[in-house]
């Protein structure tokens, strides 16, 4: 069943303090929310940080534990990497794979995005998958090609019950850390189509299970308007993250 997600990514912010911190206001914001009231929240920190954020974090509520990349080998020689399955054993749920910025600084691409995939969901994580078009892509009016093969080169190869575990997120990278943000009516065109195309690759039925995230400069001011579209089922956010009445706020727009 496609579920409303708000996850935080804080990229390579913050102190260990300052991230406990930040973690235990969130929960300490969201403490009187009903049960049930509200979406599925992921906190994205930075590696170091991993386990004492997750303590700060209710058990069985609606927080959950993330991680911004892993490795795409199960484990061995590879100094300074971090494994899907270390992630898992230290209570992550969600690793975010293929961010634009991945992309970009680390040239990561949709075959090694692919690896990682496969060996995420074999330690049991749900990915958050990326995809998105730069500036220069957009006005070429390639988006939506441009699009279509990064899911197919990157994500179609899963098999159903594979794909039912992945939540997509579309980042326009002109968008991110930029201060633009898609209209909403911009952001529910490509939702639509990256739908669409799930519906073509898989079926219908997981076309409308699957959770499709915006993630481009998202903020208190314009989730509501965003999360109001009918295909769009979250937010993938950055800078907002970071403050804790900010990512609340953003978290209550549904």
């Amino acid at each position: 069943m496609r579920q409303n997600i708000v996850a935080g990514n804080w990229k390579m912010n913050l102190t260990y303090p300052a991230a406990l911190a930040l973690a235990g206001e969130i929960t300490a914001l969201l403490a009187d929310a009903p049960a049930g009231a509200l979406p599925c929240v992921v906190v994205c920190p930075p590696f170091p940080f991993l386990t004492g954020v997750g303590e700060k974090l209710p058990q069985g509520g609606p927080l959950h534990l993330g991680a911004q990349n892993c490795h795409q080998k199960e484990s061995g020689a590879f100094t300074g990497e971090v494994s899907a399955q270390m992630l898992a054993t230290v209570g992550c749920e969600y690793v975010i794979l293929g961010h634009s910025e991945r992309r970009q600084h680390f040239r990561e691409d949709d075959e090694l995005l692919g690896q990682k995939l496969k060996v995420a969901l074999a330690a049991g994580l749900k990915p958050i998958f990326c995809v998105g078009e730069s500036l220069d892509t957009r006005e070429a009016d390639d988006t939506f090609a441009f699009i279509a093969k990064q899911l197919k080169d990157g994500l179609f190869h899963l098999s159903n019950e594979e794909f039912a575990q992945v939540v997509i997120a579309y980042e326009p990278i002109w968008a991110i850390g930029t201060g633009k943000t898609a209209t909403s009516a911009q952001a529910q065109e490509v939702h639509a189509f990256i739908r669409e195309q799930v519906a073509r690759a898989y079926t219908a039925e997981a076309a409308q299970n699957v959770s499709i995230l915006y993630g481009g400069s998202a903020n208190a001011q314009n989730a509501r308007e965003l999360f109001g579209q009918p295909d769009v089922d979250g937010g993938l956010i950055g800078g907002a993250s970071l403050k804790a009445q900010d990512f609340v706020a953003i978290i209550r727009s549904f």
